[in-house]
């Protein structure tokens, strides 16, 4: 019996997990994800009545795949769950656990492309046009405004720590994928917003809590670091309180920065080091621009595009 075999599909999934926040030093919600993706394959082992990794082979994933996929399970999530699989496989191979890696015969389901949903300017104004004077409303106003003027992932957002941001220089300093931080630039009217909310940051509503946290930017009311539930929650009640239609995100917000961003400069470079993408692929997703918008440009700018002008029509224009 191989030292393989002698190891569960569940021990050998965990001591993966633990070399990722170990080693790799992942942050908990990409080891999540990949607990999550390993828990329905190790299922799938255990009803096909496959007792060991090294027994799984590529036409019981190929069986995977399309038992998914019946499902109703998307292109991009079968992507995704092959990646986790695949680096799984790489991990048992270096760690001298199995001899080959099945992932890598089974072919990437193939998915449609889907452009995020963005918020034109007119609603990214309405929604942070918050005018109340309440605790929780200067609080979710700088949220708000952070969102939109950094393009911050939402777990970004929640990990900041006062001595992150510096409203002096307009600038704020965030952890984002892998551990890694990236220096940021803050707008003005969003470094105005985290003035607002500093003031009266300790100024509990009811004073319910017994210990503030004194490390977090964002407060809970109970004086705690804001949870990612809280932030989504209250983005929800300022879409409705707004007028806003439709389901609204945190990533909406930063999807909406990313567009006009790229809109506005062209420079895909400069975004995907203020999205914080390791891959340049990954950002030239926003580079889509809507029809009106280009047709607006052209009509700008292109000398044939001009209307006429009476003199020109009355010319005759033989040279036409």
């Amino acid at each position: 019996m191989t030292v393989f075999e002698a190891d569960s599909l569940e021990s050998l999934a965990d001591k993966f997990l633990v070399h990722l926040k170990t080693v790799r030093q992942l942050s908990n919600h990409t080891i999540k994800s990949y607990q999550a993706d390993l828990a329905r394959l190790i299922e799938f082992c255990q009803e096909n009545k496959i007792s060991s990794w090294q027994a799984l082979q590529s036409h019981d994933l190929r069986r995977y795949v399309a038992l998914a996929h019946q499902t109703g399970i998307s292109g991009t999530s079968q992507q995704r769950r092959l990646s986790t699989f695949r680096t799984f496989y790489n991990f048992l191979i270096k760690e001298g656990l199995t001899r080959a890696n099945p992932v890598l015969a089974v072919s990437t389901p193939k998915s449609g492309k889907r452009l995020p949903k963005t918020l034109d300017t007119d609603q990214v104004n309405q929604l942070l046009n918050v005018k109340t004077s309440k605790w929780h409303a200067i609080r979710d106003s700088a949220i708000l405004e952070l969102f939109y003027s950094s393009g911050l992932r939402l777990s970004e957002l929640v990990g900041i720590d006062l001595h992150n941001i510096n409203p002096a220089d307009g600038s704020v300093l965030v952890t984002g994928k892998g551990n890694k931080q990236r220096l940021l630039p803050v707008g003005k009217k969003a470094t105005q917003a985290i003035l607002n909310w500093l003031k009266i940051r300790e100024d509990l509503p009811g004073k319910k809590a017994q210990v503030i946290d004194r490390s977090a930017l964002f407060l809970s009311e109970r004086g705690n670091r804001i949870s990612t539930r809280n932030v989504q929650a209250r983005i929800r009640y300022w879409t409705s309180r707004q007028g806003i239609p439709g389901n609204i995100h945190p990533h909406m917000l930063r999807h909406s920065f990313a567009s006009h961003m790229l809109e506005s400069s062209g420079d895909l470079r400069a975004v995907q080091e203020l999205l914080g993408h390791a891959d340049i692929s990954t950002t030239q997703i926003y580079t889509h621009l809507n029809f009106q918008h280009l047709a607006d440009v052209y009509d700008k700018a292109h000398p044939r595009a001009h209307a006429k002008s009476k003199t020109s029509n009355d010319s005759g224009g033989a040279n036409d």
